[in-house]
């Protein structure tokens, strides 16, 4: 392609400016974006774009983008925690509730006599179970501020994916500050990425389909996130 034909103008203009962006003049090969001499890629980019150090900014900032996902939003204190489930379930008709493996015990005591322990006697929850159960109740491994993102890792608490994609409705429990961070960059590192990880951003939504926005498509058509302030 020529560096003068339309095309070939606009990479130049694009390559200009990043390279503007990067404080790197002229058209050299050599200052293109790209790995340093020692093979490593600069990273100097931005880490978060609100202070990290910051919890209740945080807090708020996590609050309102999930909110903007249309996620259903509470907050309260581990001690108002079990009696917050229990409201959130009477007021949605619930009869059953998956329970991964791990839930601190103080969570579900309130739903006991509604629960399916994913671990419990009759074995692991297929997804023919699954399609009937009314609810899952799930902690998280991280909380996205900026992004209004929840990451589940299967850790204690949070089961496998199935259980998060099959019911209708999922009620998320994510602990402040500890479990919220401010951005993707910073959330990377306190992830492991040998672990199944799913990232939630709102209940599962599409809009495919003439712009026509449906929710309930791949996963639960309600999201309710509760953030409990340690």
């Amino acid at each position: 392609m020529s560096p003068d034909s339309p095309a070939g103008g606009s990479r130049e203009l694009v390559l200009s400016r990043i390279r503007a962006a990067l404080g790197r003049a002229g058209t050299d090969p050599a200052d293109e974006v790209g790995p340093a001499a020692n093979g490593t890629v600069p990273r100097d980019y931005l880490r978060s774009h609100v202070p990290a150090d910051e919890p209740d900014a945080l807090l708020d900032l996590l609050h309102r983008n999930l909110v903007d996902y249309r996620a259903l939003v509470h907050r309260c204190t581990p001690a108002e925690l079990p009696d917050l489930v229990g409201a959130l379930l009477d007021a949605r008709g619930t009869r059953t509730v998956a329970l991964p493996p791990g839930l601190p015990p103080a969570w579900t005591a309130a739903v006991r006599a509604r629960a399916l322990a994913d671990d419990g006697p009759g074995g692991p929850l297929t997804a023919a179970r699954l399609d009937g159960v009314d609810s899952v109740l799930t902690g998280c491994a991280l909380a996205i501020a900026e992004t209004g993102t929840l990451v589940l890792d299967a850790g204690p608490g949070q089961g496998r994916r199935l259980l998060t994609l099959v019911p209708d409705h999922h009620i998320c429990v994510v602990r402040a500050p500890g479990q919220v961070v401010a951005s993707v960059p910073l959330a990377l590192p306190r992830l492991d990425p040998a672990r199944p990880q799913t990232w939630i951003s709102g209940p599962s939504a599409t809009s495919d389909i003439e712009l026509t926005r449906v929710e309930g498509v791949h996963g639960p058509r309600t999201l309710e996130v509760v953030l409990v302030r340690d």
